[in-house]
């Protein structure tokens, strides 16, 4: 088994379902592969990897934050890549990479952005409203709330957080700005008359979703990887709530994110996928150890030699 160590290790995430993720990329000790870790954060799920890889694989960690990168292995087979998920089509090209074994996205929010009062992703602490994965992206979720039409706000409130009310809930917000420029966490807490926490948590992540083109970046990432994995290689993606689930769910399905199942002349479904995993969850052990695992959902779907498929 190799040793690999991280240049710096805090507290930065606790791997979700790490061993589910590993059985599920099906890595084999006795040949070299490459593997791609989509969401490389604190590291945790690419260490367990790497503790399964051959000698000759290979693994690209890939994160648009910079603070990701003080936790990047120190092995010569690991690889850090600074960027969104959604140009890894670009990034494999440049490093004379065609095809891979194994794709691994786990979509869930780090304790480190959480925790991290300053990035503005909790509504547990007054902050800035910033919210932006990478830091040298422009728009930010205080300029969201404060130049964004009520129509805008009341649609993404809408879809991504899934809010009713979504027209009253804009309403307040434009009321309060044109009062006040709205700059905190708090002052956005202040603006809007909602139930209960989890109500501040759905507008929070309609927010981030809408501030870091969540979707359209999952969206990008799924469509590049039915080219970039082998015939036999895993896709491997942890969820943590409906919306994103749901495109995974159709994409695994369906070979395209609308989740439409084309046929052929004998009505037999045309997917590049099989099926592995439909969407299990944390174990009742791991939700106690790790309160922040309870909502993921992990799917599996392996890529399927379309040749053969047709033969």
């Amino acid at each position: 088994m190799n040793e690999c160590t991280c240049i710096s290790n805090p507290v930065y995430h606790i791997p979700a379902m790490l061993s589910e993720v590993l059985e599920g990329l099906c890595i084999d000790s006795g040949k070299p592969q490459i593997f791609i870790d989509a969401t490389f954060g604190g590291g945790g799920h690419s260490r367990g990897i790497m503790e399964r890889m051959s000698t000759g694989s290979r693994l690209f960690g890939i994160d648009q934050d910079l603070d990701a990168y003080d936790n990047r292995i120190d092995d010569k087979r690991f690889t850090f890549v600074r960027s969104n998920f959604r140009y890894i089509a670009n990034f494999m090209d440049f490093y004379g990479v065609t095809q891979v074994d194994g794709i691994l996205a786990d979509l869930g929010v780090s304790f480190h952005h959480f925790d991290s009062a300053e990035r503005g992703f909790s509504f547990r602490y007054d902050a800035p409203l910033d919210m932006r994965m990478n830091a040298r992206q422009q728009l930010s979720a205080a300029e969201v709330i404060n130049t964004y039409s009520e129509e805008e706000l009341a649609r993404i409130l809408y879809l991504y957080g899934e809010f009713g009310n979504s027209r009253a809930i804009a309403r307040q917000i434009v009321s309060k700005r044109s009062q006040q420029t709205i700059q905190t966490t708090q002052q956005l807490q202040d603006s809007v008359r909602l139930k209960d926490k989890q109500d501040y948590a759905r507008l929070f992540q309609a927010l981030r979703i809408e501030v870091n083109d969540e979707l359209g970046a999952l969206r990008e990432l799924l469509e590049a990887s039915t080219q970039l994995l082998s015939p036999g290689g895993r896709l491997v993606i942890l969820t943590y709530h409906s919306l994103e689930d749901r495109i995974v769910k159709n994409f695994m399905r369906s070979g395209n994110t609308e989740g439409t199942v084309h046929k052929d002349f004998y009505g037999k479904p045309l997917t590049p996928y099989k099926v592995i995993e439909k969407g299990r969850t944390a174990s009742a052990e791991e939700v106690e150890r790790n309160p922040r695992a309870r909502s993921a959902k992990l799917r599996v779907a392996e890529r399927i030699n379309e040749q053969l498929a047709r033969e």
